[in-house]
């Protein structure tokens, strides 16, 4: 049976539970499964073996043995990875090695995490937001190998091909996935018939696990009586001299807010918040008051990955009141302030401040509010899902012959769930300037209800290299005003769109984009779930 039947059959049916499936319809979803893989025969075989050791097949059955599939790709890669240390000369190909191995290790907590989803639903246990979860995990998994990639640019190109090989088969394995759950999930994942409304949790009781009740307060009140867990002061007057210090001294994957006030000051330091970090939360003392700063850059053989000033990837992280700066210049090209692999993460009055690539937002679902980001080329960039909101975004004086681009989204798949949405927002434009271009096939990006001075250019929009792109990315503009906010001239382009409708729109903003309704009412930060008129 074709996949396109099959999906005709489900719509007729009400839930996984009375489904019956025959022979040629689950040999057709397994086929799917291993798509292009590299050893398509082993692929299948693996698929069935563990299909053996379950009840019955269904597509959440096939999905959880093909994820369970990829992840064992995943481990191998990382695995195959390491080997290649031997090999790497230069400084950039050591770090881009290391970059691949935390990347992998990236994939490997996505996909465990989507494991333990799936597991849910056979266990008839769906959450209302497992669609989210799921599709954004699935999303970041499968572009962390193009950022390991990525960082080989100006190196040997062979060593290069070496890990591109080794990373093929679990980058297709999860695309395969991806593509699948987007195919099915809004049909057999449906909860059971005696699922009662009484199940279904409410904005304001539907709180991520890693939430106190207190992170509200943390957020809307000022530092007078606020209990913090550690104090980082310059000048003595605290527990630790540096935000280093601190993180380290942290707990790891904690089940609880874990606050650290770090106090005005300018702290020249480099901080990498792994992943076991999790919930942790920085209070400043205000935007230029208390400043995190480096110059790491591509220049100096660093990979753009790992330019960052600070760079968080645990679960749940907060920053509000202060600024993430890297002072390279334009000079030095690729220098990251900021880069973010935190799902469900928030910024509160924060600045980002750089040249190129300032704002990497890497992967999972962010937001920004009331954030100021400064840049030159591409200086939003990555392939999270984030929604910016009440941001004030100013262009500085690139190199020259450099036309200044504020966004380069990544999204290289159609099935992926990311994107960026610009809210409500404020384009201050010194410089010529246009509102993104397309880094991947895919990319996503609208602007909505946002102020534009008029040094954005009529066309909007710039091409990569010729026409790349310009059929399949998704980019859009609705209500925005100002002297550049005009669409007479906009570009022409098949995937550029003229947004009219509000439902349309709405699809991009907080409540449906990166469904904040389930984690964003209990921080506390201010928002707006739809849009603003």
């Amino acid at each position: 049976m074709a996949l396109a039947n099959f999906l005709l059959v489900l719509i007729l049916l009400p839930s996984i539970t009375v489904l019956s499936y025959d022979n040629q319809t689950i040999h057709s979803m397994i086929f799917q499964t291993c798509n292009n893989a590299g050893n398509q025969t082993s692929c299948l075989s693996n698929i069935q073996a563990r299909l053996g050791k379950l009840d019955n097949n269904n597509p959440a059955s096939i999905l959880k043995a093909a994820l369970e599939a990829t992840l064992n790709e995943a481990r191998l890669a990382i695995d195959m990875v390491t080997k290649f240390n031997t090999l790497s000369v230069s400084l950039r190909e050591q770090i881009a090695i290391q970059d691949c191995k935390e990347l992998l290790d990236f994939s490997v907590s996505e996909l465990a995490w989507s494991l333990a989803e799936m597991n849910k639903i056979r266990a008839g246990s769906r959450s209302v937001h497992t669609e989210g979860n799921l599709k954004a995990w699935l999303s970041a998994a499968l572009s962390n190998q193009d950022t390991c990639l990525e960082g080989f640019e100006g190196t040997d190109r062979r060593l290069a091909r070496f890990i591109k090989g080794s990373l093929a088969e679990v980058t297709q394995l999860i695309g395969n996935v991806l593509t699948l759950y987007s195919q099915l999930h809004s049909l057999p994942f449906k909860p059971t018939r005696n699922t009662t409304t009484k199940n279904k949790p409410t904005p304001t009781l539907n709180v991520p696990k890693w939430m106190t009740e207190g992170d509200k307060d943390l957020l809307v009140s000022d530092l007078n009586g606020m209990h913090v867990d550690a104090v980082v002061a310059l000048d003595g007057t605290g527990r630790y001299n540096t935000i280093a210090q601190a993180i380290y001294e942290a707990p790891n994957y904690s089940n609880r807010r874990y606050i650290i006030y770090i106090k005005r000051g300018v702290y020249r330091e480099n901080i990498d918040m792994k992943k076991k970090k999790t919930n942790i939360m920085f209070v400043g003392d205000g935007i230029g008051a208390t400043v995190v700063t480096g110059n790491r850059n591509f220049m100096q053989g660093w990979t753009t990955f790992r330019t960052a000033t600070v760079a968080v990837s645990g679960k749940g992280f907060i920053a509000r009141d202060m600024t993430f700066r890297n002072t390279a210049g334009p000079e030095n090209h690729q220098a990251v302030a900021l880069r973010v692999d935190s799902d469900q993460s928030a910024f509160y009055r924060c600045s980002m401040e750089g040249h190129q690539d300032t704002l990497y937002i890497h992967s999972l679902r962010q937001f920004y509010r009331e954030c100021n980001i400064y840049g030159t080329i591409d200086f939003i960039f990555g392939n999270g899902a984030a929604v910016l909101q009440n941001c004030k975004i100013f262009t500085r004086e690139p190199l020259p012959l450099q036309k200044v681009t504020i966004t380069a989204q990544g999204r290289k798949d159609p099935h992926q769930s990311t994107g960026f949405s610009i809210q409500d927002s404020y384009v201050f434009a010194t410089q010529p300037t246009y509102l993104g271009r397309p880094w991947k096939q895919y990319s996503r990006t609208v602007f909505m209800h946002t102020y534009m001075t008029g040094m954005v250019q009529p066309r909007g929009w710039l091409e990569w290299y010729g026409d790349f792109a310009l059929r399949t990315l998704w980019y859009g503009e609705y209500r925005n005003y100002g002297p550049g906010g005009s669409l007479s001239g906009r570009v022409q382009w098949p995937g550029y769109h003229k947004i009219r409708d509000a439902s349309a729109a709405n699809f991009f903003t907080v409540g449906r984009f990166i469904d904040g309704m389930s984690w964003l009412p209990s921080t506390g930060i201010t928002f707006t779930a739809g849009l603003s008129n």
